[in-house]
């Protein structure tokens, strides 16, 4: 399932991997595009989308519903 999360405060290449790598914790098979410009971060993933919004917070980032 494709979900796509607003996420602020990625501000430079270091961001994008600390949220990829969040995000690869929890589904390690997850496809992760990040477009910074944007602020979005699309995820095809199986994983719940609270489970992997807790997880980019927990690495210090802002996710909008």
């Amino acid at each position: 399932m494709n979900q796509t999360f607003h996420v602020t405060g990625m501000t430079c290449g270091h961001c994008e991997k600390a949220v990829t790598s969040a995000i690869r914790q929890i589904d390690p098979q997850a496809l992760v595009q990040i477009d910074r410009a944007n602020n979005q971060v699309q995820v095809d993933t199986t994983q719940p989308r609270e489970a992997l919004a807790a997880a980019i917070r927990d690495e210090g980032y802002q996710v909008e519903a």
